[in-house]
């Protein structure tokens, strides 16, 4: 019986690295279903993801492949393509992305396994089945315990065993202890507009200022506030007759989806860091 498994490389650019990778697969009996490759010719990095099919066991394909990719030093993995990454979301009181997520891993358009709910407010009002069996962690914060409030955040994290964290309008900035400790696995989803508003009710402040777009953006999270390297991105049209509540309600729109390819596309292992930004290999 033959699974299907996702190969994953970043590493200095060399001739023979494809010979090397697929003559890996060939000799273990596996079948290359998907290849993508990326030539950074700025920084001479080479980017690989690649989906075969073999008979062999996970730990017999890791430990053949070891040899291979470690000579080519970079970082690599091999991983069951049916496994479903585990998944801890952070949400305030905005919960149209937390129903959303909830909703496609429901349905099946993302393949994850949520571990858990932390908001710094009630989500008495956030009447979903969903929750029923989705652990949901009440974590109030003010200036004076956010560091212990941060504390149980990395306890959770931990005990769940998460392998994303989601901040899906998590309202709170995250210490840098904390986004160090989430480095390269947290995900935020921001408003972006053109020009950018910050503060309180930015979707009010862009309609005052008549802009013309709207959009969202979804970048990992780093100590850089709102400038970790950027996964997808998305935007909307705005016209002269669009009120503040149809920017609201747009922009509801835009977060969601921009949010939800963002943790897809990082799920199932298409989003490789490279620098400041990211290499996305799209479906």
């Amino acid at each position: 019986m033959t699974q299907s498994y996702i190969l994953t490389l970043e590493c200095a650019d060399r001739p023979g690295i494809l010979f090397r990778v697929t003559s890996a697969i060939l000799e273990m009996s596996g079948n290359i279903t998907d290849s993508r490759q990326f030539n950074d010719a700025e920084t001479s990095f080479f980017f690989l993801r690649m989906t075969f099919v073999s008979s062999e066991p996970l730990a017999r394909l890791r430990a053949g492949f070891a040899p291979v990719l470690e000579e080519l030093a970079g970082l690599w993995r091999v991983d069951d393509a049916e496994a479903r990454p585990r998944v801890l979301i952070l949400v305030s009181k905005f919960d149209h992305c937390l129903a959303d997520l909830l909703y496609r891993r429901r349905v099946g358009e993302l393949p994850i396994e949520i571990v858990g709910i932390i908001s710094n407010h009630p989500l008495a009002s956030f009447n979903q089945p969903d929750l029923n069996e989705v652990p949901v962690h009440h974590l109030p914060v003010s200036s004076e315990t956010k560091l212990a409030q941060e504390g149980r955040i990395k306890e959770i994290i931990t005990e769940s065993q998460a392998d994303l964290v989601v901040l899906a309008r998590y309202m709170q900035i995250l210490s840098p202890d904390l986004c160090r400790f989430l480095a390269g696995r947290c995900i935020n989803i921001h408003h972006s507009f053109l020009p950018s508003f910050k503060g309180a009710k930015p979707y009010h402040q862009a309609h005052a200022r008549g802009v013309k777009i709207i959009g969202a953006t979804a970048h990992y999270v780093t100590e850089d506030l709102d400038e970790g390297p950027i996964i997808h991105q998305d935007v909307e049209a705005i016209t002269h007759a669009d009120e503040a509540e149809d920017l609201v309600r747009k922009g509801r729109s835009i977060e969601q989806r921009v949010l939800a390819e963002a943790v897809r596309a990082h799920v199932l292992r298409r989003v490789f860091s490279n620098g400041i930004k990211t290499v996305v290999f799209r479906d």
